[in-house]
Formats: C-alpha cells, sequence, structure tokens
C-alpha cells in the first residue's frame, strides 16, 4: 500500500468514524469548534494560546470558537490563579457526558450500510485486528 492509498483509507475511516458518532439530532458544530473540544478533552485547564499552538489554527478562530462554545455552555472557563489575566478551559460536564455516549456507539450498522452485510463481519474484524497491531 502506498503513501496515497493509506491517506485515503484514514480519510474514509475518519469519516466513518463521524457518521457513526453523529447523527441528525446531534448539535452541529463546526470542524474548528470540533478541534477545539477535542483539544480540550485532551488538554484539561488550557489556555487559548496553547489550543492555538497545538491546533495550528489562528488565534482569533480559536478565540471565537471557544467563546460559541462557552454560550452552548459546552466549555467552562476560569481565571488562572497563577496569572489572573489568562483563562483556563475545560470541557462542561454535559459536553464529556455526550462525547463518551457518543464514542461508545457501535460502528456495526454504519459499516454495513457501507459495505454490506455479508462483508461487515468481516471489515469489522479486520478493523479490530488493525486496531491491536497498531500502537
Amino acid at each position: 500500500m502506498d503513501g496515497v492509498r493509506l491517506h485515503r483509507l484514514g480519510k474514509r475511516l475518519i469519516d466513518l468514524a463521524r457518521q457513526v458518532t453523529t447523527d441528525a439530532g446531534d448539535t452541529e458544530l463546526t470542524p474548528g469548534e470540533v478541534a477545539v473540544l477535542e483539544d480540550v478533552l485532551k488538554h484539561p485547564g488550557s489556555a487559548v494560546t496553547e489550543i492555538q499552538a497545538r491546533t495550528g489554527f489562528a488565534q482569533s478562530h480559536v478565540s471565537a470558537s471557544v467563546a460559541r462554545l462557552r454560550e452552548r455552555g459546552l466549555i467552562t472557563a476560569a481565571p488562572d490563579p497563577a496569572d489572573r489575566r489568562r483563562t483556563r478551559l475545560t470541557l462542561a460536564e454535559i459536553a464529556y457526558q455526550a462525547i463518551m455516549r457518543r464514542a461508545g456507539r457501535p460502528a456495526d450498522e454504519t459499516i454495513a450500510q457501507v459495505v454490506g452485510k455479508e462483508k461487515a463481519t468481516r471489515v469489522l474484524r479486520l478493523l479490530a485486528e488493525l486496531d491491536t497491531l497498531l500502537p
């Protein structure tokens, strides 16, 4: 497998994962908001500048995403005890619970819709094996 095919496969798997973890009734988030939520989940207590450095987005973009997420109650902010001018961000409990609930959705039905029921069992088995082989 060459790099291009590997990249396409990775993109397809990301698209499938997104289908599994979202549905029509879910709150719509922009890709930037999703990236900020993922970063705050991995790095609770981060400042906007730290999120900007890790995501590569412009600071103004991160700040705007954070503002929208705070308005929706998905991120909480608290002053940094060491520097009161900075704000530290964490996921709100409701956002954390929603992420965990969505992450636990099984992929079986989505995979079956894409490859057909006959191939779905094999694809799921291969994906589980790949998951154990790649660190």
